[in-house]
């Protein structure tokens, strides 16, 4: 499946919490989680958690994750990971006044 257009925020997010409700029963256990609710926090995943989340969204928009990009401004909400990934896409999804490398 190709990567969504970065426009596509919407793709992105269901994509992501997809992915989240599949791998992390905490996630589908009753947790409402909103765009902005640190995973962490919540309880959704654990440092382990977040080295799968990488591997997916590695694998799944084509994208290489350095070690340095591994913050939780850009993988500790769904909000933040959407932006994220609209930035390394090449666009600016769901962020206004995204900074881009």
């Amino acid at each position: 499946m190709p990567p969504p257009t970065v426009s596509n925020t919407e793709t992105i997010e269901r994509e992501i919490r997809d992915f989240l409700r599949e791998n992390f029963p905490l996630s589908a256990d009753g947790v409402t989680l909103e765009r902005d609710d640190s995973l962490i926090e919540v309880g959704v995943i654990d440092s382990t958690g977040v080295l799968e989340l990488i591997g997916f969204i590695e694998e799944r928009y084509e994208v290489e994750i350095r070690d340095e990009e591994v913050l939780p401004e850009n993988l500790d909400s769904i909000g933040n990971i959407i932006r994220f990934v609209g930035e390394k896409l090449g666009g600016t999804a769901a962020s206004n006044g995204a900074h881009g490398d």
